[in-house]
């Protein structure tokens, strides 16, 4: 009986430290199914302001400097407050949305740092 408790444990801990895994953010996106962006929304966690990129050729520069940009699972999951950027990607009535350091309810580092790609994409269409 104490062995079968060490391994339902063992696994309880295992399961929970592979929560998030490590992937491209393009992989997390075709993994919700979208498959053809056709509208994105980058809001401003500090402001509230947001802008709505529904040109193809926009979506495509934007996603080619982000879609490589590879997401690793934070050790420490504590719950955190407030947020940067908020990215959402419509494929249709789909939608994808993450912030810079979550996606769903996983926090993760990125590298490249994703904050100054999209805060310079941001502060070029806002001035645009």
């Amino acid at each position: 009986m104490q062995k079968i408790a060490i391994i339902i444990m063992s696994l309880l801990l295992l399961s929970a430290c592979n929560e998030g895994k490590s992937q491209s953010l393009e992989e997390f996106y075709k993994d919700a199914s979208i498959e053809n962006v056709d509208k994105v929304i980058i809001q401003d966690g500090s402001t509230g302001e947001s802008i709505e990129i529904t040109e193809e050729v926009q979506i495509t520069e934007f996603l080619l400097l982000i879609n490589e940009i590879y997401f690793t699972p934070q050790e420490n999951q504590e719950g955190r407050v407030g947020w940067r950027y908020g990215i959402t990607l419509f494929d249709g009535p789909k939608k994808f949305q993450f912030t810079l350091s979550q996606i769903e309810d996983t926090y993760y580092d990125s590298t490249p740092d994703i904050y100054p790609i999209v805060d310079a994409y941001y502060k070029k269409q806002e001035n645009d």
